[in-house]
C-alpha cells in the first residue's frame, strides 16, 4: 500500500522488498533497501544492482549471475548471503530455517561463497539470518536471537572478513486469537542486549537489524465487508458478505494456518451490542474455503450491516487472490493519526 509506505518509511531505518515491483515502490523513500527471497530473475538482478540495492544471495547460482550481471554493466553490487540457519525459531507460525529449505544458503558453504565474494571484487554487505515468523514466546525469540548472533561469529571467523550489516531476522508475532498475549519486549530487549554486549571480537564494529514485519503494522488494520444476505440452513446461520478470501486470505485461515481459528471480528453496524446469535460470516465466492468467521456469536445482523475483522493489517490485499473469480478490487483507506 503507497500510502502505508510513504508513512512508514520515515520511522524505521530500511526496507525489505522481495520483488522488482516492491522495490521501486520503495526506492522515492527508504535510506537503505534489501532485495531478499529466491527466484530473483535476472531484470530484479540487473534493476537491483543498477540501484545499489543490497541483493540477500540465496544459492550460489544466484551469487554467479548477480556478480555476471554487475561486471557487464562495469558496477560493484553490494551483496549480503542469506543463511539457512541449522536451527529454527521455536513455536514460529512459518519456520524458515532447518533443514532442507529454499530460502538461503546452508549454514556450512557459507563461508566459501563470501570468499568467493570477495576475491570476485562485491562489496560484501553481511548477512541475513531470519529463522521464522509470527512467534509470541519472547525467550524463544531470545534464543533464536542468540543463536543467530553467535552464527554470524562463527561464520564470519571462517570467512576471514568481518560483515558490515547483520539482519537478524524477525519472528514478531501478534495475538490474533483469544488467550494469545502480546511479544515481552522487554525481556527480549534484556536478553539481546546481554547477546551483544558478548559478542564475537568480528562482529564488533557490525550493525545489526531486525525485521519487524507485520508487527509493526498487523493490529493497525480492519477489514470491513458488507452483510447481502442472510440464511438460515438446517438451522445455522449464515451472513453472506460481498467480501472474502479474495480481499482477505489469511483471515479465512487459508494463509499459513494449520487448525483454521477465528480472526476477532464484530458487527460494525452494531458494536458493542451484545450477542444474540450465533452466526457463521461467508464470503461471496462459490468455494467452502471462503470463511470469515465460523460460529461466531453476534449481535442479531441484517442485510446491510457492516462486518469487522481485526488485525486485517498485514497479508492483507496484497497477500490474497484478487482476481479469483473476478470480484471488484477492496478499497484501501489509511487513518495516519
Amino acid at each position: 500500500m503507497p500510502e502505508l509506505l510513504a508513512a512508514i518509511a520515515p520511522l524505521v531505518d530500511g526496507i525489505d522488498v522481495a520483488s522488482a515491483g516492491e522495490m521501486a515502490l520503495a526506492l522515492p523513500h527508504a535510506k537503505h533497501i534489501s532485495f531478499a527471497g529466491p527466484g530473483k530473475r535476472d531484470a530484479e538482478l540487473e534493476a537491483a544492482i543498477k540501484a545499489q540495492v543490497v541483493i540477500n544471495l540465496e544459492s550460489e547460482g544466484e551469487a554467479t549471475r548477480a556478480l555476471r550481471i554487475a561486471d557487464q554493466f562495469g558496477i560493484v553490487p553490494r551483496l549480503a548471503v542469506r543463511v539457512n540457519p541449522t536451527f529454527d525459531l521455536k513455536g514460529s507460525g512459518m519456520r524458515m530455517g532447518g533443514g532442507a529449505k529454499p530460502f538461503g544458503v546452508d549454514a556450512e558453504r557459507v563461508p566459501e561463497l563470501v570468499r568467493a565474494l570477495v576475491s570476485a571484487g562485491a562489496e560484501w554487505f553481511g548477512f541475513h539470518i531470519f529463522a521464522g515468523s509470527q512467534a509470541l514466546d519472547a525467550e524463544a525469540i531470545a534464543e533464536t536471537q542468540a543463536n543467530t548472533i553467535a552464527l554470524a561469529g562463527e561464520l564470519a571467523e571462517q570467512a576471514g572478513t568481518t560483515p558490515h550489516h547483520v539482519n537478524i531476522g524477525g519472528g514478531f508475532g501478534i495475538p490474533y486469537f483469544p488467550n494469545e498475549k502480546p511479544v515481552d519486549l522487554a525481556l527480549v530487549s534484556e536478553k539481546l542486549t546481554a547477546v551483544l554486549d558478548e559478542r564475537a571480537d568480528i562482529l564488533s564494529n557490525t550493525v545489526f537489524a531486525m525485521e519487524m514485519g507485520r508487527y509493526l503494522v498487523g493490529e493497525a488494520g480492519v477489514y470491513l465487508c458488507r452483510i447481502v444476505d442472510r440464511k438460515v440452513s438446517h438451522g445455522e446461520v449464515f451472513l453472506v458478505t460481498d467480501g472474502g478470501l479474495h480481499h482477505q486470505l489469511a483471515a479465512s485461515g487459508n494463509f499459513g494456518t494449520v487448525v483454521r481459528r477465528n480472526y476477532p471480528i464484530a458487527n460494525a453496524s452494531k458494536f458493542g451490542s451484545e450477542p444474540e446469535e450465533t452466526a457463521t460470516v461467508v464470503g461471496c465466492l462459490c468455494t467452502p474455503l471462503d470463511k470469515l468467521g465460523d460460529q461466531v456469536g453476534l449481535p442479531k445482523a441484517d442485510v446491510g450491516d457492516i462486518v469487522a475483522v481485526f488485525m486485517a493489517g498485514a497479508y492483507g490485499a496484497s497477500a490474497s487472490p484478487s482476481r479469483f473469480l473476478g470480484h471488484p478490487e477492496p478499497a484501501e483507506i489509511l487513518v495516519n493519526k
